[in-house]
């Protein structure tokens, strides 16, 4: 059983998007702090008073975020 949830983390336009591979959870925050209140809420109640198990989670797993992030153009020497 999984013991880590993994989220995927994107910028938008106006928002940040997080996109749970682990889980059918998806949801947005202006800055990464409101990303992350949403996303923990989000989990929550995707979970709330299912079995684990059957998501195939260990009891009271981790939240592992990866952030994708767009490379500084570089001048030609």
């Amino acid at each position: 059983m999984k013991k880590i949830i993994q989220v995927y983390i994107s910028k938008g336009d106006n928002y940040f998007v997080a996109d749970c591979i682990d889980l059918p959870v998806v949801t947005q925050g202006r800055t990464l702090d409101e990303l992350a209140e949403n996303l923990k809420e989000a989990i929550g109640l995707q979970l709330e008073g299912e079995n684990l198990a059957d998501f195939d989670l260990a009891e009271k797993p981790s939240v592992l975020a990866s952030f994708e992030l767009e490379p500084k153009a570089y001048a030609a020497a």
